[in-house]
């Protein structure tokens, strides 16, 4: 995914501080005694003006609503005599792969408003460098009831192990976390050689395959020729079987 209300006002109007978290990636960092707040993105990102305004106007808008839910909760915690404390608000994108097409970008955010735990929520976007545009990963497919078809035995037969793995032993048919089906995951696209997308990831959140304490869970698969059959025509250039 602790100070008291003196200063929000002042601390809120200062500027937020931008600076290189590294070579590779731009972060912008506010902090106030309700939000302690982070946004990065990096500079294969920066580098392309429309989606670098984008990612910035995200930002600005994240920033603006996390703020006044915290510096809220903050006054009414003061009003009614409990303890407060100070939200966390971080996003981080990064590169999954960057082929001469395509960027594909995934991205963890972070929250926590003042619960017993924070939460955190994984998502993805491809940057078409050809026709200046954001497209879902699922959407270059023809339906999410044909990556179901494809990949979703496999998937809970992978998801099983690794939560076997995980838990240290054998699990019985779960009621509470059933296998969730493809269209609940969160889809990666990837490239083993920055050139052609030939592999995908699918990765089940914070309480989408199991308990907070589980964590999330990815595999990847290789793009197959059945894979690359149900990519729809207008993206199936920019894939290749392996």
């Amino acid at each position: 995914m602790r100070t008291w209300l003196i200063g929000v006002a002042i601390l809120a109007a200062l500027p937020a501080v931008a600076a290189p978290r590294s070579p590779a990636s731009v972060t912008v960092t506010q902090k106030t005694p309700a939000l302690d707040f982070s946004y990065t993105y990096p500079a294969a990102a920066a580098r392309i003006a429309p989606l670098r305004r984008w990612l910035d106007a995200q930002r600005s808008a994240l920033r603006t609503k996390a703020l006044r839910d915290a510096t809220a909760d903050r006054r009414e915690a003061t009003k009614s005599g409990f303890p407060f404390r100070q939200h966390d608000a971080t996003t981080e994108w990064k590169v999954v792969t960057d082929t001469p097409r395509l960027l594909s970008l995934s991205v963890e955010s972070y929250r926590y408003t003042g619960g017993a735990h924070g939460g955190t929520v994984i998502d993805s976007v491809v940057w078409d460098k050809a026709r200046a545009r954001r497209v879902a990963p699922r959407a270059m497919f023809v339906s999410d009831g044909a990556l179901q078809d494809l990949l979703g035995k496999t998937w809970c037969e992978k998801l099983k192990a690794a939560r076997v793995k995980r838990l240290g032993g054998d699990i019985a048919d779960d009621d509470i976390f059933p296998c969730p089906t493809v269209d609940k995951l969160t889809l990666l696209l990837g490239s083993t050689d920055a050139r052609a997308i030939d592999r995908i990831g699918l990765i089940a959140g914070q309480y989408v395959a199991g308990s907070y304490a589980e964590g999330m869970y990815e595999i990847t698969l290789p793009v197959t020729p059945a894979l690359l059959r149900i990519v729809r025509p207008e993206w199936r250039a920019m894939f290749v079987a392996r």
